[in-house]
């Protein structure tokens, strides 16, 4: 994947519920941004919009120049033709389905004409050969997480959105998915947000921090620049 195709996340949004108030506005870039902040200060409300999984109350997302959503203009574009890949802090993979089919699941918001990786080069990056008969009840959680990854992966997406993906997991898995997510990026090029309220989980990783305090940006640039 050419790392120079794909170039730019910018966002302008804003958005409330209750007493919380969201209001952001940021541009990323290649590389792994880190969305770090406490619980409840929006991070994972940020992502939903940028998923499209959230519609918010006012703003813009763009992706490389493309608009995906403008209230003003009353577009949205939905989730699967985003070209953007999530995974959760939950794996939410298909019970009744084995590893193998629940990531060529991800094949089918494969976007047109995109590259990407094969379902044999996932396999290999994320060492997941001798579990494709599996079903994921009969999984670990760090087995989980990466069949997860792998299923993000085959949407050939454009961007990766990774919504505390290592919440779920002890600490020992924790240093098991760490990484395949270091491959990911080796192999691939493949933008990236990391979300977590652990700075020191993605402190030597992240290229970029996105600081989110009460729904606001505190920090916005090089991973350098931010302290603590």
């Amino acid at each position: 994947m050419d790392p120079e195709t794909f170039v730019s996340l910018d966002l302008d949004v804003r958005h409330h519920f209750d007493e919380f108030r969201l209001e952001v506005r940021a541009t990323v870039g290649r590389g792994l941004t880190a969305l770090v902040g406490p619980s409840g200060s929006g991070k994972t409300t940020l992502l939903n919009i940028l998923a499209g999984l959230l519609r918010p109350n006012a703003g813009t997302v763009r992706l490389d120049g493309d608009v995906l959503t403008d209230t003003s203009a009353r577009r949205f574009v939905r989730p699967d033709r985003r070209a953007i890949g999530i995974v959760f802090q939950e794996p939410r993979l298909f019970p009744h389905l084995t590893v193998k089919h629940n990531l060529l699941y991800g094949r089918w918001f494969r976007r047109a004409g995109g590259s990407g990786p094969s379902p044999d080069g996932v396999i290999d990056l994320l060492k997941l050969g001798a579990l494709l008969s599996r079903r994921p009840a009969h999984l670990s959680g760090g087995e989980k997480q990466r069949v997860a990854l792998g299923r993000a992966l085959l949407s050939r997406p454009k961007w990766l959105l990774l919504d505390e993906p290592l919440a779920s997991v002890d600490r020992a898995h924790r240093e098991e998915i760490l990484p395949y997510l270091d491959r990911i990026r080796a192999e691939y090029a493949l933008p990236a947000i990391y979300v977590t309220h652990t700075w020191p989980e993605v402190s030597d990783r992240a290229d970029h921090v996105l600081d989110l305090r009460n729904g606001r940006l505190e920090f916005s640039g090089p991973a350098t620049g931010r302290q603590g």
